[in-house]
């Protein structure tokens, strides 16, 4: 008797491997191949973190610089996290050196997570060229989805930015920067400061005035630039172990109809969706700190 098991699970392997050398246009142009505007593709990945461009960037999205936590292969369900002291709270020992020994701790639920989305308008008769397609899809709506993404992280609801216990740091003190200050004091907790975020007219104003950014580099930080912080400010923090970004590990690209407003003419649409948030675990290690 013939024996098929090995056949089927050999064929799934094929199957499986396939699509993940596919990239997420070239799997979307092939639904549409089939289903025309009806085409619909969810992925098993966060699309946003799968796609690396064909050339050379020295510029990185926000995502890159958080611990990514995906939920759909991670099952937690809860988070610690610390808080400062608060007033009236009894003495520590050896709290006036190693600050973070007067923190309290506590456990919480993952917070709902964020939707994400971003919109493409498709010229007619583009889908009928699958390679232009597939780029669209990949380096368009893709790119804009990483854009909407670095709101979400950032600048929208429960973006970092808008997280309250943050402090904020106007003063450089002793320090040439602010930036250098709030590096120092982030380890005066006990963190690294391997992380900030500013915008690039901050970034580039300072390249041209010394040597700050080719320091801070050198030094291990993880720099990103992106217009969703405000000129003449930036956030400082331990990325590395006092955040995370908790991921769906799913994403979706689709044929829909767009709110009104989004684009100035009727046509074909295509959105994609991801679904993440970020969470604060040690909110003493990070500082939004004007420039």
């Amino acid at each position: 008797m013939l024996k098929t098991d090995g056949i089927k699970e050999t064929l799934a392997q094929v199957v499986s491997d396939r699509k993940q050398e596919l990239s997420p246009g070239r799997m979307f142009v092939e639904c549409c191949t089939n289903k025309g505007l009806d085409a619909s593709v969810e992925y098993e990945v966060t699309i946003t973190d799968t796609l690396t461009s064909s050339r050379r960037k020295s510029r990185y999205p926000a995502r890159n610089i958080f611990k990514a936590i995906d939920l759909s292969r991670d099952p937690r369900q809860f988070y610690w996290h610390e808080s400062p002291p608060e007033p009236g709270d009894a003495p520590i020992d050896g709290a006036d050196v190693r600050r973070e020994l007067a923190s309290r701790f506590h456990k919480s639920p993952i917070p709902e997570l964020l939707t994400t989305t971003a919109w493409v308008q498709v010229p007619p008769g583009l889908w009928e060229d699958p390679e232009t397609f597939e780029s669209f899809i990949n380096y368009r709506l893709i790119v804009r989805l990483c854009t909407a993404e670095n709101h979400t992280i950032l600048s929208g609801e429960g973006g970092l930015l808008n997280m309250p216990g943050i402090a904020r740091m106007t003063d450089p003190g002793p320090f040439a920067s602010t930036i250098l200050r709030a590096c120092n004091e982030v380890e005066q907790m006990g963190g690294t400061a391997d992380g900030l975020i500013l915008n690039p007219v901050d970034y580039y104003r300072a390249m041209g005035s010394g040597t700050l950014m080719t320091d801070l580099e050198q030094n291990g930080v993880f720099i990103v630039r992106t217009r969703l912080v405000e000129p003449g400010s930036a956030i400082v923090g331990d990325f590395g172990h006092g955040a995370q970004l908790f991921d769906a590990g799913r994403s979706v690209i689709q044929f829909a109809e767009p709110p009104p407003g989004t684009f100035a003419e009727p046509g074909p649409a295509i959105m994609a969706e991801i679904y993440e948030r970020v969470v604060v675990n040690l909110p003493t290690n990070f500082f939004l700190v004007t420039v």
